[in-house]
């Protein structure tokens, strides 16, 4: 076996079908008195919902969060966090809402909560991403991992179908990319290959029209969860590549959907990479149940065969924003198995822009 390193993180994970009204006992075990509630606007009934679980735990709730959390939302939930003395603060909801909790964390250095709704996968990496002046910066700090996570399937039940599907081809996308990471280890690997197995059982049944409450989709929910934990945990273990820079440049610089935009882009990040990484994409194929080991092909038809978006132009990029992207995506070098070249990216992003399926090679 090759050497490597795996740095194991200190999280508790509370998994199961009503597990959300463990609550209360979950925020007295981290001995913390005043929890602030986070969420969107939409998910607002749902945060009201956690605080009356909390009882006199709660120290109300902020539905400020935002997509790609920017900088001056932030800088209010610190403000309103201090303003009502909270000790903890409780992300319920999607990625954005979690991103909030995180940029909370990360100056105050309180404990999170996180009761993910959709399977971003955010709550099990210690990444945290913030907007300020158009530019969507990211970095990794110990601080803004969350204490505790709770992962009711129940609480998805209701989560649009496509917002059920984008958010868990995002959360392949994180495993996708560390099974050719430079800094991936045998437990993400096994992660990785798991995680994706796991989302691809699971996003089909819950597309399906009707069925919303039978036992096979509360089933398939609780796949999805259980995937989207893996595959975040492992996006929190190595190092990313090209895919989610290029996400993130896309997202934060020109205000697209955060879980479109990954599910557009991850069959052509995988294009450009497949090459310098056979054995990944071999993993990521088989995982999927593709026989023929293209897995560019085999996520952009999971995504096309579920009725996810496949072109940024159909979710708001524009064709000359092209160019800026590209300048953008090879700023700071990173690691990726194949280096950086400003042909191949433009090639990458037109196909993208277009919707086109990745060749068969």
């Amino acid at each position: 076996m090759n050497p490597f390193v795996y740095q194991s993180r200190p999280q508790r994970v509370v998994f199961g079908a009503g597990a959300l009204a463990r609550l209360a006992d979950e925020a007295d075990a981290l001995g913390v008195k005043r929890v602030l509630v986070l969420c969107t606007p939409g998910q607002r009934a749902l945060a009201e919902r956690a605080s009356a679980l909390l009882g006199d735990r709660s120290a109300g709730t902020f539905d400020g969060a935002v997509m790609h959390v920017p900088a001056e939302q932030a800088r209010k939930a610190r403000s309103v966090a201090a303003e009502r003395g909270a000790d903890c603060a409780l992300a319920i909801g999607g990625g954005s809402t979690i991103g909030l909790g995180k940029a909370i964390a990360l100056e105050s250095a309180l404990p999170v909560i996180a009761v993910p709704t959709t399977y971003a996968g955010s709550e099990a990496t210690p990444i945290y991403g913030l907007t300020d002046a158009g530019l969507k910066r990211t970095g990794r700090d110990a601080r803004v991992l969350p204490r505790t996570v709770i992962y009711d399937p129940e609480l998805s039940l209701r989560l649009p179908r496509m917002v059920s599907v984008t958010s868990g081809i995002n959360a392949i996308a994180h495993a996708a990319e560390g099974l050719y990471a430079g800094d991936r280890n045998p437990v993400s690997d096994w992660m990785s290959r798991e995680g994706i197995a796991a989302l691809g059982r699971a996003l089909p049944v819950i597309a399906r029209e009707g069925g919303e409450d039978g036992a096979e989709t509360l089933a398939a929910r609780g796949d999805a969860l259980y995937g989207a934990w893996l595959c975040g945990a492992v996006l929190g273990s190595v190092t990313a590549g090209l895919h989610h820079k290029l996400c993130h440049t896309l997202g934060g610089t020109f205000n697209l959907p955060h879980a479109e935009v990954h599910t557009i882009v991850l069959p052509h990040a995988l294009a450009y990479n497949a090459a310098a990484a056979p054995a990944a994409m071999e993993a990521i194929a088989r995982a999927l149940g593709a026989t023929d080991g293209n897995a560019p092909a085999a996520v952009f038809d999971l995504a096309a065969s579920l009725g996810a978006p496949t072109a940024l132009r159909d979710i708001g990029l524009k064709e000359e924003d092209l160019e800026r992207a590209c300048e953008l995506a090879r700023q700071d070098q990173y690691p990726n198995p194949r280096p950086l070249e400003a042909s191949g990216i433009r090639t990458l992003l037109r196909d993208a822009f277009l919707g086109n399926r990745p060749a068969l090679s």
